[in-house]
């Protein structure tokens, strides 16, 4: 059987933006650009004409800007959505909308932090897993949720750490599990595969809607009980042991899984200073970038929970996981907060990792 190749409708009011894109794509044996749009009225056009499989989206356009045209979108006539962004920080807000609207993925416009070789691989890589996607229907304004039971003071749960990993679709993932989670919660670091700048964005909106604090990581950060840690785009995080005290390292040291900030960086850390008080989470998202590094966890005696396949946008990284033996539970969505907090609970009794 002849599979089809991926059609794909550009859409930006760049006329230079659109051939560098088409160039990129059609360079690819399994990809086809069927046509580009300036704005989102001649989109809808040629959306309802071309019938594309993905869309790539501006989001500052003439006539209508992106979020609307994306909101109009998903409710009527739903589809893959791969926003390709300025990296100005005003922007950055904007794009954390689109992602909440229902777009599965936020990339940087060539010129950007991506220069168009990085961008050749980032994007097709991203249109594949966009054409296989689930779509998930839009969040509703982030709205408060009930959290889990609260964890028994002091104990155990002190000297636990939570690492989550995430990828396509991650951003609601992370904020769905964050949002269960009370304000005295043991320590949680968290990688989003994410370009620079719009991961201080996704901090600054995780921390109005979650009773943890949460911020984007900066060299030298104590790993304490309440904060949430966010790994910068373009940084590797990972853990370390300063003065008796886990701290945050940054590095730019060479991509692993083709990402940086990378998962499995963190996960190996978090597996070598905290080892069977580890809890590691790996959500949504392509590759297989968060599954060794979730299995030296499991070795070390930590707890390991991947999300299940009916819940993610794209089951890649959790499969992988589950395929290694890394993944001692797998569990939905909305059941990963409960999850770590049984984990922590279970291993309230240990004795301190040496």
């Amino acid at each position: 059987m002849i599979r089809r190749n991926i059609r794909v409708l550009v859409i930006d009011d760049s006329a230079i933006v659109r051939r560098v894109l088409t160039d990129v794509l059609s360079a690819e044996p399994d990809i086809e650009v069927v046509g580009t749009a300036p704005d989102p009225y001649v989109a809808r056009d040629k959306i309802l004409s071309l019938k594309p499989d993905v869309l790539t989206l501006d989001l500052e356009m003439p006539r209508m800007d992106g979020i609307s045209f994306l909101k109009r979108l998903m409710r009527y006539y739903p589809l893959p959505v791969i926003v390709i962004s300025s990296i100005a920080p005003a922007g950055c807000a904007v794009a954390m909308e689109a992602l909440r609207l229902g777009a599965l993925e936020v990339l940087a416009k060539p010129g950007g932090p991506y220069s168009v070789e990085e961008l050749s691989s980032v994007l097709a890589a991203t249109v594949r897993a966009a054409a296989s996607a689930r779509l998930q229907r839009p969040t509703a304004k982030y709205a408060a949720v009930a959290p889990v039971p609260a964890l028994e003071s002091g104990g155990g749960s002190d000297r636990s750490v939570i690492l989550i990993g995430a990828s396509t679709g991650g951003v609601d993932a992370i904020r769905e599990v964050l949002t269960r989670m009370r304000a005295d919660s043991p320590p949680v670091l968290v990688v989003q595969h994410m370009p620079p700048v719009f991961s201080a964005a996704l901090a600054e909106r995780l921390n109005r809607v979650c009773a943890m604090n949460v911020a984007e990581a900066r060299p030298g950060d104590e790993v304490r009980r309440g904060r949430v840690l966010i790994a910068p785009g373009g940084k590797h995080m990972q853990i370390i042991r300063a003065d008796g005290q886990a701290r945050v390292a940054l590095n730019e040291d060479p991509q692993e899984n083709y990402h940086r900030p990378s998962i499995d960086v963190l996960f190996r850390s978090g597996a070598k200073h905290f080892g069977k008080h580890a809890v590691g989470v790996l959500l949504t998202g392509m590759g297989a970038d968060g599954a060794r590094g979730m299995l030296d966890i499991r070795k070390a005696g930590g707890a390991t929970i991947a999300q299940n396949e009916e819940t993610c946008v794209i089951y890649g990284m959790p499969a992988e996981a589950v395929r290694l033996g890394a993944a001692e539970a797998v569990l939905p969505l909305r059941e990963i907060a409960g999850g770590i907090v049984g984990a922590v609970r279970r291993m309230s009794s240990e004795p301190v990792s040496a």
